[in-house]
């Protein structure tokens, strides 16, 4: 069996808590179109998933509307949004432990690269990642399985030494897809059922789960996938 080397995280809801920045922005995106959200909380389902897909499967959107729907959506985020943000307590610790290990890591996100590499930056968490990976403005590449591989093909890693971490399903079902080991996190924004549904390989429950979790495959006390 091949020793893990490679660690995969998601960005929102697996290193950082976005939900003010993205239900705001949603919102702001939905009072565009003349619709009133009673609650900002019931947007927590945008969390995740590709906004695209969100705005057609929650919403109800045509794929038009749905474009419109995330040019509004960028309109707040890129200047505000993008920053209503909080690191998860414990992450930076937990990145720090990882690469003194010896680990590589990586962030694979639905998130634009753009506004994933610039959140990296402004929180000081750019020094502990090799690569940071996300979809293309023009909404090519966000799908949670072409992120996964797309870093997978640039950085030659063998899916068999890697695995993936969030707190979706998306992050999970892409995982498998590519062939890559996944630890669904109780940090971000996922139900237990949810990430048990998408056949996550473990559950961590805190930040750290994560580390032990990840200790236990490198040793091969568990099995990677």
């Amino acid at each position: 069996m091949e020793r893990l080397q490679s660690i995969l995280f998601d960005l929102d809801g697996t290193l950082t808590d976005p939900k003010e920045g993205i239900t705001k922005s949603v919102e702001y995106a939905l009072d565009k179109f003349g619709i009133t959200v009673e609650h900002p909380d019931l947007l927590l389902p945008y969390i995740g998933p590709p906004l695209y897909d969100s705005f057609i499967e929650i919403q109800g959107f045509t794929a038009e509307k749905a474009a419109q729907a995330v040019e509004y959506y960028r309109e707040r985020y890129r200047t505000l949004g993008m920053f209503e943000n909080a690191v998860i307590p414990g992450i930076p610790e937990l990145l720090e432990e990882l690469q003194s290990k010896g680990f590589n890591l990586y962030v694979a996100t639905s998130k634009p690269t753009v506004f994933a590499e610039e959140i990296i930056r402004h929180y000081g968490l750019d020094s502990y990642f090799r690569h940071v990976a996300g979809s293309n403005l023009d909404g090519t590449r966000s799908k949670k399985k072409e992120v996964i591989q797309y870093v997978l093909d640039e950085n030659h890693i063998p899916p068999e030494t890697a695995v993936m971490i969030g707190d979706r399903e998306h992050d999970i079902i892409g995982a498998k897809a590519c062939r890559v080991a996944s630890i669904g996190v109780m940090i971000g924004y996922g139900s237990e059922a949810e990430l048990q549904s998408a056949g996550a390989d473990h559950i961590a429950y805190n930040v750290k789960d994560i580390g032990n979790i990840i200790s236990r495959i490198h040793d091969n006390l568990i099995d990677v996938k």
